[in-house]
């Protein structure tokens, strides 16, 4: 069985993946965290043990604003990187329409070996 507390870091430095899926990774986990302990001061301050720390409270939501507006930010960014996929996938699609297959099979194995070359 997979150890809940441990999931997310190990999923966030697992190779291969873009820093940009790390970063969301790691900050999905770190708002869920300050979430759970939100609703666990709200459960006791519920069954009457203790009151929530006004101060702690509030540090906490100012914490979960700003994780999630980072979170927003970088899903904006992710945006641009989908146009930007498109954009390759037509330029793709108009290379290939212009060329024969074995010209094209030339081009795809420059860029497959490009590729390689790079580390992509």
């Amino acid at each position: 069985m997979t150890d809940m507390t441990n999931a997310a870091p190990v999923a966030a430095t697992s190779p291969g993946l873009p820093e940009d899926q790390r970063r969301l990774i790691e900050l999905d986990d770190a708002i869920a965290k300050i979430r759970t302990q939100i609703a666990t001061a709200d459960l006791a301050r519920q069954r009457g043990h203790k009151p929530i720390d006004p101060d702690w409270f509030h540090r906490a939501r100012t914490a979960l604003r700003h994780l999630c507006r980072e979170r927003a930010e970088l899903l904006a960014q992710g945006t641009g990187r989908r146009r930007r996929e498109k954009l390759k996938d037509a330029l793709i699609g108009v290379l290939r329409e212009r060329h024969d297959p074995e010209t094209w099979e030339g081009i795809l194995a420059e860029a497959q070996a490009r590729s390689e070359w790079e580390g992509l």
